[in-house]
């Protein structure tokens, strides 16, 4: 009787907690935003690339204030927020703005688990935009600048020995009225620009870690010569200590090999199953820490063989490869928002839906436009075999554009503050997936938003990354450096500049618009390149382009992005409809047609 008398307490006080939090707000919403439990949110361990077993979700209902730039930790906060939703979004509770006038607040309490006594207890966040101030236990311990990239923090020295702890974050953004990287965010939302992101928006969380454990492994293949190069960071490493790495197919040690802290590990991988959109292979990789003669870390990864590269063909197109074969490569521009969580997917099985649908309609590959998702997409991305190309979010101002011709004015001057902060950021991107496998090309700039230095930036990113493709600016200001040029041409293809000595792309076009009623973020104002209205007149107007494009691509291209995937809050040109209920085209024909073009250098 008693057991059915606290069963029936813990749910009366589950309905209570989720009484407290409701979508906010009137806009449509995805199929998912139903199936949100505030007392589970995203709960999937969100760092795939660097498993351990140990680790506690923070994510659910938080307290937040708004307040006036400035002031001091407010005594009463404004209520509930859902993290991690970002403010402005539905699926947070609040939908409120922030601005760069005012800063937000959390607080929570959590309590550490008594199995992890005498471990390090570190505080991830996946991302959290712009600038974070963080307390525990009322005792700061440290701040982090950038929307996309994760951080951490050791808070051991600062937790009490029992009971509750305390967590506060305080966050700044200016959106648009700073130089940082904002991706399409701006305090005004009309056309292509969408609402403010501010605060926590991917999974915060704590995870137990040894005194000397491992902070990061950087896995690099080489086909042609059958083997893989793996580098683990080390945190506390003495004298002595060395790290294993064992590369497995399905269980099977398929190679093994140790180093001291601070070498890398090269691997053998004789026979490699090469991965590919058709194949997308992962082979298990575990790398464990190892202090006089014990193991003392351990985690799990994941690993494959593949390259990416360039070669002339007999015509002498400039084409890319893979795995040393021609493959044209072709898929949506992907933006990645949503109209219940903006930046933030509602659950993972949204997040890998759109992923799903891509493959589902042909394509094999995905431009990820001028924002950066949560591992666990890219993870997702590895798993079901799908080409990426990733943006570097643009911010800043603009110099002038010319995108017809190589660029011949002056470029734009960063200050000092403005250039470290790109620098610092892009960096960590780039290191942050270094080692999946979809992750194909890095794209710096787009449409010379932000774009400075273009040669420097260029040759540093192919410097820091030599194992992956540079697309120096998507359809901006066009230098002769990097792997590409990257045209941009609405609503048709159109090859109006081609490089004899690096590979021609289309990095957008398309745009095709249907607007379709009870689908939409607002009822007038919606925008598209060309609008019809009707699946079969968008599905004849898709497919009429992607025949040209086709006779472009035996000619010149060797790529090629169509936009979009989605709908995006006032744009009605996506394959899809904002809140992914419905396909607008006619999806046979779109599939039927995307393989035609993406095994056009086959013919």
């Amino acid at each position: 009787m008693m057991k059915r008398i606290l069963s029936l307490l813990m749910l009366v006080g589950s309905l209570n907690v989720f009484a407290q939090w409701q979508p906010a707000g009137d806009k449509i919403k995805t199929s998912w935003a139903d199936k949100i439990d505030v007392n589970n949110v995203l709960p999937e361990y969100p760092r795939p690339l660097m498993e351990r077993s140990g680790w506690l979700n923070l994510n659910g209902l938080w307290e937040y204030a708004i307040t006036a730039a400035g002031q001091a930790q407010p005594g009463e906060f404004d209520g509930d927020i859902l993290v991690p939703f970002a403010v402005e979004s539905s699926l947070s509770g609040v939908q409120k703005r922030v601005g760069a006038e005012k800063e937000l607040w959390y607080k929570r309490t959590f309590t550490v688990p008594s199995a992890w006594k005498g471990k390090k207890v570190l505080l991830h966040f996946g991302a959290v935009d712009w600038k974070a101030d963080v307390w525990v236990n009322d005792i700061k311990v440290g701040n982090h600048e950038g929307g996309y990239d994760a951080f951490s923090f050791d808070v051991t020295p600062f937790l009490a020995k029992s009971g509750e702890q305390s967590l506060v974050v305080k966050v700044w953004d200016p959106s648009d009225k700073g130089y940082q990287p904002r991706g399409k965010q701006i305090g005004n939302p009309h056309g292509i620009w969408y609402t403010p992101v501010t605060g926590i928006w991917q999974t915060v969380w704590l995870e137990p870690v040894a005194e000397k454990h491992i902070t990061s492994v950087v896995a690099v293949p080489d086909i042609d010569n059958n083997s893989l190069k793996v580098d683990a960071g080390i945190c506390g490493a003495s004298y002595g200590d060395i790290y294993e790495v064992v590369l497995k197919d399905a269980g099977n040690v398929v190679s093994r090999g140790k180093a001291v802290a601070g070498q890398s590990v090269d691997l053998a991988v004789a026979g490699a199953k090469l991965w590919s959109p058709e194949s997308p292979f992962l082979y298990d990789l575990e790398v464990k820490l190892i202090s006089n003669g014990k193991a003392v870390d351990e985690v799990k990864s994941y690993t494959a063989m593949r390259k990416v590269s360039s070669k002339r063909d007999e015509n002498g197109i400039v084409r890319l490869q893979l795995n040393n074969k021609d493959y044209f490569q072709f898929g949506p521009l992907d933006q990645g928002w949503w109209p219940d969580g903006l930046y933030t997917a509602p659950t993972d099985e949204a997040l890998k839906y759109d992923i799903v649908k891509t493959k589902d309609f042909g394509f094999n590959m995905i431009r990820k436009h001028v924002k950066v998702e949560p591992a666990r997409w890219y993870t997702h991305c590895d798993q079901l075999g799908i080409l990426v190309w990733q943006d570097m979010p643009n911010g800043g101002e603009s110099p002038r554009w010319q995108n017809r011709q190589y660029f011949d004015g002056t470029e734009l001057k960063r200050s000092p503050e403005s250039e470290a902060n790109y620098r610092a950021e892009w960096k960590e991107i780039m290191d942050e997936h270094m080692s999946n496998p979809s992750v194909v090309c890095w794209v710096p700039f787009n449409e010379a938003w932000g774009q400075f230095k273009t040669e420097e930036i260029v040759e540093w990113t192919k410097a820091h990354d030599p194992s992956r493709l540079v697309n120096p600016a998507s359809g901006g200001n066009h230098y002769r450096v990097g792997d590409m040029l990257d045209l941009h041409n609405y609503p048709g293809p159109e090859m109006y500049l081609y490089d004899g000595s690096r590979a021609t792309v289309l990095g957008e076009y398309g745009g095709i618009g249907l607007a379709l009623e009870g689908h939409l973020w607002m009822t007038d104002k919606n925008w598209g390149y060309v609008q019809f209205k009707n699946s079969k007149e968008v599905t004849d107007k898709y497919v009429e382009f992607a025949e040209q494009l086709i006779k472009m691509a035996r000619s010149g291209f060797s790529a090629a992005v169509y936009t979009q995937t989605t709908d995006v809050e006032g744009e009605v040109n996506g394959l899809m409809t904002y809140d992914r209920k419905v396909i607008k085209l006619e999806e046979d024909r779109l599939r039927a047609i995307n393989q035609k073009v993406c095994n056009v250098l086959e013919d």
